[in-house]
C-alpha cells in the first residue's frame, strides 16, 4: 500500500509538472505586444486524440498497480492473529480470536460507546487479519496509518491483512457516512509488544468479556456499551451466551 501511495503521488506530480510546463511554454512562446486575434482553428485532431487517449493510459496504469496491491492485502495468508471487527450504530466492537493464546484460552471482545472510544490492541510485527461485518448499515473501517480502508457492509464479509511494524497509538475512524452519530465512530489502535498484547487480553478475560459480541441489529439507546437494546442481557452475559448484542 505504501509503494502504491508513493507511486501514485509520483505519477500525479509528474503529470502536474508536465502540464504546468506546457502552460508556461505556450504563454511565453506565443506572447505578443498587440491585441490582434490569432487565427482560429475549429479543431486539432492529433491534439484531441492525445488528450482523449492519455487519461485512459494513466488510469490503466494506476488500475493495474492498484489491483496488484489489492491482491496482496486481501489474500488469505496464514495470519498470526485474527480480529473480527463489527461496525455498528455507532461504535466499533473488536472480537479477538485468542483461544490459542497461552494464558487466555478463549475468544475475548471489547467495544465502545458514542461517548467512549473503542480501543484495538495489536502486537507489533505480527500479521493480523481483519474480518469486517455490520449488523445494520454501511460503515468503513479506516486506520489512516495503515494506508488502507475497507467498507463494512451488512451481509458481506470483507477482510484484509496488515502487519504493524512499529509501536504506538494511532487513530481510527469510520469513513462512511452512517447516520446521526457517524462522527462518534472513532477508535484508537494500540500497537504494543506481544507481552503487553497478551496482558491486555487477560484483562478482558478478567472482566468477563469472553465469547463473541456481534453488535446490535437495531439502533439502540445512546451511550450503552456496544449499543445494547433495552431488555437484552448485559453485554458480557450476551457475549458469553453467544447471543447477539
Amino acid at each position: 500500500m505504501g509503494d502504491l501511495w508513493i507511486g501514485t503521488w509520483i505519477a500525479a506530480g509528474s503529470i502536474g509538472i508536465a502540464v504546468y510546463a506546457l502552460v508556461i511554454w505556450a504563454a511565453l512562446r506565443y506572447r505578443t505586444n498587440h491585441n490582434d486575434m490569432p487565427r482560429q482553428n475549429r479543431y486539432n485532431l492529433p491534439m484531441e486524440i492525445f488528450y482523449t487517449v492519455a487519461p485512459f493510459v494513466v488510469i490503466g496504469v494506476l488500475f493495474y498497480y492498484t489491483v496488484l496491491a489489492q491482491n496482496v492485502v486481501t489474500k488469505n495468508p496464514d495470519p498470526d492473529l485474527t480480529v473480527d471487527v463489527v461496525g455498528q450504530k455507532w461504535a466499533w466492537t473488536f472480537n479477538y480470536k485468542s483461544a490459542d493464546v497461552p494464558g487466555v484460552g478463549t475468544d475475548v471482545w471489547e467495544t465502545g460507546t458514542i461517548n467512549q472510544w473503542s480501543t484495538l490492541y495489536l502486537p507489533v510485527n505480527k500479521t493480523v487479519r481483519f474480518n469486517l461485518s455490520s449488523p445494520d448499515v454501511n460503515h468503513s473501517f479506516w486506520v489512516p496509518v495503515f494506508y488502507q480502508k475497507m467498507d463494512v457492509i451488512p451481509g458481506r464479509d470483507n477482510h484484509f491483512t496488515v502487519t504493524p511494524n512499529r509501536e504506538g497509538v494511532f487513530n481510527g475512524k469510520c469513513a462512511e457516512l452512517c447516520g446521526t452519530y457517524h462522527s462518534s465512530m472513532l477508535f484508537e489502535v494500540h500497537v504494543v509488544s506481544e507481552a503487553e498484547y497478551e496482558a491486555h487480553l487477560k484483562t478482558l478475560v478478567a472482566r468477563g468479556q469472553t465469547g463473541e459480541a456481534k453488535g446490535a441489529a437495531i439502533p439502540n439507546p445512546v451511550g450503552e456499551p456496544g449499543n445494547t437494546s433495552e431488555g437484552d442481557p448485559e453485554p458480557a452475559a450476551a457475549a458469553q451466551q453467544g447471543g447477539t448484542r
